[in-house]
């Protein structure tokens, strides 16, 4: 398989007014996002409102997003649910539908039983179980529990766990994961507000909210600074910081679909319980994309 490394969007899932999957959308969505510069996609990640979507649909976008890409491109499939049992079943299926890797997030409901020891033993029996490469998902934010970086280093050794998206911001504990696991791991920004310094100690990418609107800006970015040109890309990660807050904590996934409406890809209406943006925000949306010349460049 190819290396992972590069930029990977999450994207979203699109929604019709009857509020099942509209996978023509999806499909006008991929042939757009197949000729921009990004390494592939992330299909079921916490942007693809993964939480609200059945079984059956999450093996169905899996199956119509490996269709509706290039080969060249990869797919990577969130497939973290509570239970061992369904993660490794979810995990066998999205491989079976054409994923090249899978993105596991950590259980997290029995948070006073989740200590280290068990997260160990969770991935590694996952990882024993997948039929794909293993990317490791550290999500503080939604999950409420931080993997620190000497479990992710322990893990590293496994065979089959080549891989950490790291969306806890914490930009030491990053440095400690480069540090401490084999150069071929690859440790992946989870947001671009800090996707410049990641690659510049040594990351291989990342997977990033904001290259659902803005992903040849990302994908440039981190090839500057893998060429080693970084006044540039320095100036990439600065413009792309307010545009960043937009589509993740200002304004969530309501936010970021807007944002994909007024680039010029379809992002729709989230599912419930997960808002819109209101008027204000994609107001605010709207300056930023126009300050990036971001403005409906994907239609």
């Amino acid at each position: 398989m190819k290396k992972i490394e590069g930029i990977f969007a999450p994207i979203a899932t699109p929604f019709g007014d009857d509020g099942a999957i509209d996978f023509g959308r999806l499909a006008e969505n991929l042939s757009k996002f197949d000729k921009t510069g990004l390494a592939g996609i992330v299909a079921l990640g916490s942007n693809g409102e993964f939480a609200l979507l059945s079984h059956q649909e999450k093996l169905d976008l899996i199956a119509a997003i490996r269709k509706g890409l290039s080969p060249d491109k990869l797919v990577i499939a969130g497939t973290g649910c509570e239970s061992l049992k369904e993660t490794t079943e979810l995990s066998r299926a999205a491989a079976d539908r054409g994923a090249d890797a899978v993105l596991v997030i950590n259980p997290s409901y029995y948070k006073r039983d989740l200590n280290e020891g068990a997260l160990e033993k969770f991935y590694t029996a996952v990882a024993d179980a997948s039929p794909v490469p293993l990317m490791v998902y550290n999500m503080p934010g939604n999950s409420g529990i931080n993997l620190p970086s000497g479990l992710v280093v322990r893990l590293s050794a496994h065979p089959n766990i080549v891989g950490v998206k790291d969306s806890g911001g914490n930009i030491v504990q990053i440095s400690e994961i480069i540090a401490g696991t084999p150069e071929d791991f690859s440790v992946f920004a989870g947001s671009g507000s800090y996707l410049f310094a990641t690659t510049l100690l040594g990351g291989r990418g990342g997977t990033l909210a904001v290259a659902n609107v803005a992903p040849d800006l990302c994908a440039g970015m981190y090839a500057l600074c893998r060429k080693g040109e970084i006044e540039p890309a320095r100036k990439i990660q600065l413009s792309l910081l307010r545009l960043n807050a937009c589509v993740t904590a200002r304004h969530g996934i309501g936010g970021m679909k807007a944002a994909m409406d007024l680039a010029g890809f379809y992002g729709g209406a989230p599912r419930l319980p997960i808002q819109p943006a209101g008027a204000d925000a994609v107001r605010e949306i709207r300056g930023e994309l126009e300050k990036l010349g971001l403005l409906g460049k994907y239609r």
